[in-house]
């Protein structure tokens, strides 16, 4: 381990918040579920496009002021039928396909995200009625579907943007709470959200890099977090190299939260003082470092032979868990749940893992592949993990590794599922579908 470097952290910072509003109406397309279908309000929100920059590892959101609609739905087409598994309380077909993998982490809400904007659904039974919609400017559009790095950042309650010095929460249901927090000088390049921890103290991570300063010198790398709750700067620290944050995946970081720097062709893992933001120690990575989990103090990253490495909250190494020899499969990002930690491998194969020391508990085969683009969640003592399209997504028995049921609808479609939990429902959804699933 290297020795750690304190930043020096900006403290005590605080801003007033531009009230902003805005109004209008939407139609909604539900296509499954009983009940009247009210028209409720709707507002627009614009969003501008991921600029992919500082080497390809660094992005960030604009707004104009104005927007065109969303596709309008094509001709009527066959309701997708459940073919096993739950009968979905409701089922909500958008206008184009979904481009899920641009939120940082699974929503805790029934949200519709597409190249064309974001649209939040009513998780009220019998009813998907579209609340929000966030559109781009015309003239710029949405990250690609190869610019995986344009990320969509959703908190509980807020949808996170930036837009010329500022960071915008827009309230998920209520205009009347949208907030417009403009940034210190120190902030004032472009900026990158990299998430939310949702399990703090309301904290908005991210960077700024590149704007040069008014004698032309170049401006500073930096790393900030923003306590939404307060509406305060909790801390910045300047950064030699660009750093990525991590934000906690499970509640009790310890702390610590992670970043990942990016020295050229490889990277690095650090750990910081949530609370500072001062640099506590690093780790070498391996193969770039394509992913980091953290949870509980934990933090896992891939340990070169396709399997997943543990390292302890002081830096230290825990355990390692790799394929034997002759062994093909390759880990995905793992999901952390207090004592246990679930390794989804791109065969198609769960293991469950004590997470102290490493030990498996138990192995579950799926009937589908898995690859980067699954992210499973786990909810009511089931890990729900998603699969291809013609695959469906599956429930695992946490306590046992016992697989139960495996949801899938008659398409067509050719994107993997993704998941969102409230804590009442699951969400499940590929190309242009959404299910609303029960639970019991």
């Amino acid at each position: 381990m290297q020795s750690p470097s304190s930043g020096g952290p900006a403290r005590g910072t605080s801003w007033q918040w531009d009230e902003e509003t805005a109004g209008g109406e939407a139609s909604e397309d539900v296509i499954a579920g009983g009940g009247e279908r009210p028209r409720p309000s709707r507002r627009r929100v614009l969003v501008g496009a991921g600029v992919l920059a500082a080497g390809g590892a660094a992005w960030a959101f604009g707004r104009s002021g104005v927007g065109g609609a969303l596709p309008s739905p094509g001709p009527t087409r066959p309701v997708p039928t459940a073919l096993s598994g739950p009968t979905p309380v409701w089922t909500y077909r958008g206008p184009e396909a979904m481009t899920p993998e641009r939120l940082t982490d699974p929503p805790d809400r029934p949200v519709y995200l597409s190249k064309n904007g974001l649209q939040v659904l009513d998780p009220a039974k019998g009813t998907a009625a579209r609340l929000l919609v966030v559109d781009p400017p015309s003239a710029r559009s949405w990250p690609s579907d190869l610019d995986l790095l344009g990320k969509v950042v959703v908190g509980p309650e807020h949808l996170f943007t930036t837009y010329e010095g500022h960071v915008e929460a827009r309230h998920l249901t209520d205009p009347a709470a949208d907030r417009s927090l403009p940034l210190p000088d120190e902030l004032q390049g472009q900026i990158h959200l990299a998430g939310y921890d949702r399990y703090g103290p309301g904290v908005l991570y991210g960077y700024s890099w590149g704007r040069p300063r008014a004698d032309g010198t170049p401006s500073d790398n930096r790393l900030f977090a923003l306590r939404v709750t307060d509406r305060s700067l909790l801390w910045s620290v300047r950064t030699e190299r660009v750093e990525q944050p991590v934000p906690p995946a499970t509640p009790g970081g310890g702390g610590l939260f992670a970043c990942v720097r990016f020295l050229g062709g490889r990277a690095e893992l650090v750990a910081r003082d949530a609370a500072t933001g001062r640099e506590l120690w690093t780790a070498p990575g391996d193969e770039d470092l394509r992913w980091c989990v953290t949870g509980s103090g934990n933090f896992y990253v891939p340990d070169g032979n396709g399997g997943v490495r543990m390292l302890r909250a002081t830096g230290e190494p825990g355990w390692t868990y790799s394929p034997a020899r002759g062994d093909s499969r390759r880990a995905l990002p793992p999901l952390h749940d207090g004592p246990q930690v679930y390794i989804p491998w791109d065969q198609g194969i769960v293991t469950c893992h004590e997470s102290h020391s490493g030990a498996v508990l138990w192995s579950c085969r799926l009937p589908f592949p898995l690859d980067r683009r699954n992210r499973p969640l786990v909810g009511d003592g089931t890990l729900f993990v998603p699969g291809t399209a013609v695959g469906g997504v599956s429930a695992i028995h946490t306590s046992t590794g016992e697989l139960g049921w495996t949801f899938h609808d008659s398409g067509p479609g050719k994107d993997v599922w993704t998941l969102a939990f409230d804590g009442g429902r699951l969400y499940a959804g590929h190309d242009d579908i959404l299910h609303a699933l029960p639970l019991r």
